[in-house]
């Protein structure tokens, strides 16, 4: 069994269970209040760098911006402001249908980029994961191996 203070836990009203109101526990003499207080100050400072991080990337974000808002020439010219699809002008509607072999490839490449992914951390844990770690990364590899042919050989990797 525990012996000592008991630890805070949270309440419905989100406040810590014991607290005695406004006042604080100081008013009644408890001394678990400012060992709380430590506790969370002990918390915040481990999340200090991390918010330091965030405010530094916004400010410089913010900064860059209003620098690029300001020293950049504006010199509207009809050539710049027409629409253009690759270099040349539009001829058709924005709207118009895709092939579905875009998304197709799109998805094919979305695949096997996401089993590299799984290769880096696998290759760096191998020595840990020993055989079994092995044997599953090449069942898994053998799966993607085959659903490649199997696109191959349907031709959804030809282009016309």
């Amino acid at each position: 069994m525990r012996r000592g203070p008991r630890r805070p836990h949270w309440s419905r009203a989100g406040r810590f269970a014991g607290d005695h109101g406004p006042a604080g526990p100081a008013a009644t003499g408890n001394e678990d209040g400012q060992a709380r207080c430590a506790g969370a100050i002990d918390m915040l400072e481990q999340y200090l760098p991390i918010l330091l991080f965030i405010a530094v990337g916004l400010i410089l974000g913010a900064v860059l911006l209003a620098v690029g808002s300001v020293v950049s020439p504006y010199r509207p010219d009809p050539a710049k402001l027409s629409p253009y699809e690759c270099g040349f002008e539009a001829f058709e509607d924005a709207r118009m249908k895709f092939d579905v072999r875009y998304y197709l490839v799109a998805m094919l490449f979305i695949l096997f980029d996401l089993e590299i992914a799984f290769l880096f951390p696998w290759a760096v844990v191998l020595p840990e994961i020993g055989f079994f770690g092995f044997v599953a990364m090449m069942v898994f590899l053998a799966v993607l191996i085959v659903g490649f042919i199997y696109e191959w050989k349907k031709g959804a990797l030809e282009w016309e």
